[in-house]
């Protein structure tokens, strides 16, 4: 079973599409499709089913993918321990970070690392951090540079890197401006505007105040931390933010609660074998 059709395999089950198959392996669709007609004769059954334009697994098809996901990953695994023997520091990294990190921790760091070693193609994506815990978790990922989940999951090693404290903050002419001190159950009586649901972010502040027994009441939700802050600042409701991001738009509240801190730093999967350019940008994160 060659690796090629395995790849035209994985491409097209992604994609539902041989043309946008196509374009993701740099081929031509007659090259994805004969690369799929392969495979089929050698397993003896269809993969796919093709009714008009749409595209999708069979059984057989669905049976094979997760086989198909490992035998590339142990390819590519194994590759990788070979190349590392050179010692040599190169190839692609394929890594992955949240805008918020991207923008306010790693510039220093991918500067130092990219002067260092400009041999290695920096492949950089800018993802949710939830997304990016998936994205190591399947093998798609080398790496991810991005807020940490308030629980230990399985298969990673998670190295906590930085701290990041979470302000309440308001628009200055905000009702809550001009408070001395202020109790949870005080803010829960005005709206707030804060990270999507069922993010890391979110998830650490919705503790905080189920611990006293109260809600929220959001009204609006987004995962870029620059358009809440902008939310927060037009006076659509409270918010936590970065301290790092606390500029004169925004008003800090004291809140009768201990600081909330949410971790920063890297993941990577335990059963792979890493890059040298993996292990280079790790001890460029921890130096």
């Amino acid at each position: 079973m060659d690796t090629q059709s395995l790849q035209a395999f994985l491409a097209v089950a992604e994609t539902q599409s041989f043309s946008r198959a196509a374009e993701q392996l740099y081929l031509t669709q007659p090259a994805v499709s004969k690369r799929i007609a392969t495979l089929e004769s050698l397993v003896g059954t269809r993969l796919f089913d093709r009714i008009g334009r749409r595209i999708s697994l069979t059984e057989a098809g669905h049976l094979l993918l997760p086989q198909a996901k490992r035998i590339l990953l142990a390819v590519e695994d194994s590759r990788r321990a070979l190349a590392n023997l050179s010692g040599q520091v190169g190839g692609r990294l394929t890594l992955a970070t949240s805008h918020h990190i991207g923008l306010h921790r790693l510039p220093p760091v991918l500067k130092n690392y990219t002067q260092r070693h400009p041999e290695v193609e920096l492949d950089l994506h800018f993802l949710d951090s939830e997304f990016a815990y998936q994205g190591v978790q399947d093998g798609t990922l080398e790496m991810a540079v991005v807020t940490l989940a308030p629980h230990p999951v399985e298969q990673l090693n998670v190295v906590n890197l930085w701290h990041d404290r979470l302000c309440f903050v308001c628009a200055p002419d905000h009702p809550l401006a001009h408070a001395s001190i202020l109790s949870l159950e005080a803010l829960c009586h005005y709206k707030c505007v804060l990270p999507s649901a069922k993010t890391f972010t979110r998830t650490l502040i919705e503790q905080r105040f189920a611990k006293a027994g109260l809600s929220l009441q959001v009204s609006m939700a987004t995962n870029y931390l620059e358009t809440l802050k902008m939310m927060c600042s037009v006076g659509l409701g409270w918010s936590l933010l970065p301290e790092g991001m606390i500029t004169s738009e925004l008003v800090e509240l004291k809140i009768d609660t201990p600081p909330i801190y949410r971790p920063l730093g890297y993941l990577v999967h335990t059963n792979r074998t890493l890059s040298n350019a993996a292990i280079k940008m790790i001890e460029a994160l921890e130096g």
